[in-house]
């Protein structure tokens, strides 16, 4: 996924009221902008660090400016913009970067399933059959440890009930980790956050759900994800 313009750079001051953030441009002018990631964000920002943004050129909208990459504590970077997350694994899967899902004839996004009026992110189909793939963003890290979720999430819960609902009756499903983190090495369950999301990721593993993760290159001028990670299981 390559920004044109590239992102712009400035120094991230807060990040507060969930949707919003204030930063310092290069040339001194402070701006509030948007910030586009409803979990914690635990670990992958701190104050007064390099971050850089993108300029939606829409003078209507309230605030033009949109948070995309942050620097974290121990100085990695992590794109926190999660409604990237589909396009940028959509993307991969075309490019042949995806091994575990070539070979589908079409995509399409956002298609209705389920038990529990859910969406599923990317529906492939060939004649191979279907597969139903979901997507999260990760970037919360402890070490080279990414975790899933950054804070309670009750949504992400109910997805792998549908998907684990699909594999029982041997259906493909796939959870896709998109790890927006450069310093993440493999990737689990957020057991002490979240420990219900953790029992459910687990019995949908053992229901046949299949987990896959990449981890994104990041620079201003381009996310794009290039790495296979291990995927952690069990308690």
């Amino acid at each position: 996924m390559k920004f044109n313009p590239p992102l712009q750079q400035g120094t991230l001051l807060r990040r507060y009221k969930r949707f919003l953030a204030d930063i310092e441009t290069v040339s001194g002018e402070l701006l509030t902008i948007h910030c586009p990631n409803t979990g914690s964000m635990k670990n992958c920002w701190a104050e007064s660090t390099p971050c850089w943004y993108s300029d939606s050129a829409n003078p209507k909208r309230k605030y033009r400016h949109t948070l995309e990459v942050t620097t974290t504590p121990e100085a990695a970077l992590a794109g926190v913009n999660t409604g990237r997350a589909n396009a940028l694994v959509e993307e991969a899967i075309a490019e042949g970067v995806v091994r575990e899902l070539q070979g589908y004839e079409s995509l399409r996004r956002e298609v209705r399933y389920g038990e529990e009026s859910s969406r599923i992110d990317l529906l492939l189909s060939g004649e191979q059959g279907d597969c139903y793939v979901e997507v999260k963003n990760v970037t919360l890290a402890e070490g080279v440890r990414g975790l899933f979720p950054d804070a309670v999430s009750a949504r992400g819960a109910k997805h792998l009930r549908e998907l684990q609902k699909l594999a029982e009756v041997g259906v493909r499903a796939v959870l896709f980790y998109c790890v927006q983190h450069s310093a993440i090495e493999t990737v689990e369950a957020a057991r002490e956050i979240d420990p219900g999301y953790a029992a459910a990721l687990d019995e949908a593993v053992a229901a046949g759900v299949e987990v896959v993760a990449y981890r994104a290159a990041i620079s201003a001028g381009e996310i794009r994800l290039e790495k296979a990670l291990p995927f952690i299981g069990g308690t």
